[in-house]
């Protein structure tokens, strides 16, 4: 009786993955679109990185990478929302949401959609 329920279990295994793997790749919107969101910067603005220490989300003590000029635009699609004292930003009227930009991370409120 063990053997049988193995049996029918192995097959039913077999059966899902072949239908799996027969079956088209889904299209869905969300699955292949690309990052297409851009911003622009409202003033000059450092680009964090945030240091193998202090998390996923970059500090006003993170080392700047590079800055932002007045009006450069970057793509970014992702918000990092900073829970830690240091992750609030006083630059662009101040918060703790960091927009990921290539490269590092960038206030939030420094960025407008362009």
């Amino acid at each position: 009786m063990h053997s049988r329920r193995l049996f029918t279990t192995a097959a039913a295994v077999a059966a899902v993955l072949a239908a799996a793997w027969s079956a088209a790749p889904p299209t869905t919107a969300a699955g292949s679109a690309a990052c297409t969101s851009t911003w622009k910067a409202v003033r000059k603005v450092a680009v964090h990185r945030p240091a193998w220490n202090e998390g996923p989300v970059a500090t006003t003590r993170s080392p700047v990478v590079r800055y932002l000029r007045k009006g450069e635009r970057v793509t970014s699609c992702v918000v990092a929302v900073g829970r830690s004292g240091w992750s609030h930003y006083r630059e662009c009227g101040g918060g703790s949401l960091w927009r990921v930009v290539p490269g590092g991370q960038v206030p939030a409120r420094c960025l407008e959609r362009a």
